[in-house]
């Protein structure tokens, strides 16, 4: 057999950074065989970090669960004898995470540039005997860029969907959500509204009887959901509802737990039974500056005054409290991305937190699928 070889150039990505080598193609000439490195054989010569997308996926999935990158890699290191580095593993997992979070912003800027088609017309028509619930809230995380006031903080908004049918009740009454999807933004409410969107119609909104948004009371949540879900019934969380009126109490009566305890559940039976008038009338007018983390009560009350129904939301069996989405605060960022000294760039932070929200929605395979493709 008459083998011919040549020399080739080849730069590849290690946990060191990226890498010179030469290597050895060989092939016989005589009988127009050739014989391909191995890397060409098994399809990694092109791929990104020369690993197969399957493990590619498989490190994306561990590093969005660990605690850190580096955990990602001494794990991989302990279960699976690959040695990886934190950085490799951040830099797949980025790698992973962009894709998906650009793919579903361009399916977002779709659904809201095109709103009218985004529900088949049929099914507008003949709706769907069901609830849609639609929670949405933020919470910080803590990156490296500073705002003009030099914090580091910037708020991630995230959106959870779901269904009455998505609901079971247990028996002391609570309920269990069983299937729902989360999104996860970083940025303004006005690019935000186009995910929450998204995730809507694909749960149902447009082709069911009900939708009923919860959420806490923040102006943005109001002046975006009036825009995207007009027809949809606002309901302001009861649980922040109460928190409201206990910090408003405490300083009212100047932490005199008898007055304030007494006073807070007074206003809180009224309103639950729907008696309004007379709650805006037994708060008072306070003019002095109210301190960090009480809100003015009465215009709080009086700027949600048709959220607040809750003897009629019951009578509907609307779900009430914004539960779920707090614990998806904490799932989604909070377990990840708020261990001690962490700080994230924001698209770090972004792609993470993508990823996050499609492992909790049980949409893993949707990733590996579009990855994979």
């Amino acid at each position: 057999m008459n083998i011919h070889k040549r020399n080739a150039e080849l730069k590849i990505l290690s946990t060191i950074g990226e890498l010179k080598i030469e290597r050895t193609v060989l092939n016989n000439r005589s009988e127009n065989i050739n014989i391909i490195p191995l890397d060409e054989y098994l399809k990694l010569d092109k791929l990104e970090f020369k690993v197969t997308k399957k493990m590619m996926l498989k490190i994306g999935y561990y590093a969005q669960n660990q605690i850190s990158y580096e955990a990602t890699a001494r794990l991989f290191k302990e279960e699976f004898g690959i040695e990886i580095s934190g950085k490799q593993v951040e830099k797949i997992t980025k790698y992973i995470g962009k894709i998906i979070f650009e793919e579903d912003t361009k399916k977002a800027e779709e659904v809201y540039e095109n709103i009218l088609t985004s529900i088949p017309e049929k099914e507008i028509k003949e709706k769907e005997k069901k609830i849609l619930y639609i929670m949405t809230d933020g919470a910080a995380v803590n990156t490296r860029i500073e705002d003009e006031n030099g914090s580091t903080w910037k708020e991630n908004k995230t959106v959870m969907v779901f269904t009455d049918k998505d609901l079971i009740t247990r028996k002391d009454g609570s309920k269990l959500i069983i299937n729902k999807e989360y999104a996860a933004f970083i940025g303004s409410a006005e690019e935000f509204k186009k995910y929450v969107l998204n995730v809507a119609i694909k749960a149902g909104y447009g082709t069911v009887t009900d939708v009923v948004i919860i959420a806490d009371g923040a102006t943005w949540i109001r002046t975006m959901c009036n825009e995207i879900f007009p027809d949809a019934v606002q309901i302001l969380d009861l649980f922040h509802l109460k928190e409201n009126i206990y910090s408003y109490a405490k300083y009212l009566f100047k932490e005199s737990e008898a007055e304030y305890t007494k006073w807070a559940e007074i206003i809180i039976d009224k309103i639950v039974k729907g008696n309004i008038e007379d709650v805006l009338n037994m708060i008072p007018e306070k003019k002095d500056k109210l301190p960090a983390g009480v809100v003015n009560l009465k215009g709080y009350i009086q700027n949600n005054i048709d959220k607040i129904n809750y003897s009629k939301y019951k009578a509907n069996g609307y779900y009430i409290g914004s539960g779920p989405i707090e614990s998806a605060n904490k799932l989604i960022l909070q377990r990840r991305l708020k261990q001690a000294g962490m700080r994230w760039s924001v698209e770090g932070a972004q792609y993470m937190l993508t990823l996050r929200a499609k492992v909790e929605s049980n949409l893993w395979n949707d990733v590996k699928q579009r990855i994979c493709a």
